[in-house]
């Protein structure tokens, strides 16, 4: 009783957030949304992830009554800026020593959750690997991977907020056909170790999204 309440706490805020913001990010990005439909259920979105920008432009495209938990990097909670977000909507885990704890941590809230988002590189950084926690959730949680682009006609926003552009791109997110873990992996040799069937499953879920 007490998580369902405190869900729907957070539900309000988190919509109260999003009506409020949401005007001024569509202005600023002069944002529109493609494939909005494909959010009529539970499931996991996936996005690629340059900047800090990305975060608020994915939950202004999904709207204010959907609201998505995200996985966040445990460092944002020494953050003044960003810490009662990600208190609030958030889960925070140790990305560079993933441990049972915080699976389960996040296994809990990502159960509950109706859209939980994940940025597989778990960082902001050029050329970082993506990792392969988005399948992991997706197969244990038995729900779809929704593949979602940030398409920027110019510049792409800097990493950091504090940065701000000189000027903002048109933004464009396009939100593809949720997919399962068991399409993704159409046609995969059925012999393959499970550290390299989750590393090309990753891969084609990196490609579905820049097609996207």
């Amino acid at each position: 009783m007490r998580s369902w309440l405190a869900d729907r706490v957070r539900d309000l805020a988190y919509g109260f957030l999003v009506l409020l913001v949401g005007p001024i990010v569509a202005v600023l990005f002069r944002l529109s949304v493609r494939g909005r439909e494909a959010l009529s259920g539970r499931g996991i979105l996936v996005a690629p992830h340059r900047s800090y920008w990305d975060i608020l432009l994915l939950c202004v495209a999904c709207g204010p009554f959907r609201r998505i938990t995200f996985l966040a990097r445990e460092g944002l909670l020494h953050n003044p800026l960003f810490a009662p977000f990600v208190w609030g909507f958030a889960v925070a885990i140790d990305r560079e020593s993933f441990g049972v704890e915080d699976y389960r941590r996040a296994l809990a809230a990502a159960s509950r959750a109706r859209l939980l988002g994940i940025f597989p590189e778990g960082t902001t950084r050029p050329g970082a690997e993506p990792k392969a926690g988005a399948i992991r959730f997706a197969e244990r949680l038995g729900r779809p991977l929704i593949p979602v682009n940030l398409v920027a006609r110019g510049p792409y926003p800097p990493a950091r907020f504090l940065r701000v552009p000189v000027r903002f791109p048109r933004i464009e997110v396009r939100i593809g056909a949720p997919v399962t873990v068991g399409e993704l992996g159409r046609g995969l040799p059925p012999d393959l170790s499970r550290s390299e069937r989750y590393r090309l499953l990753t891969e084609r879920l990196m490609e579905l999204i820049r097609a996207t």
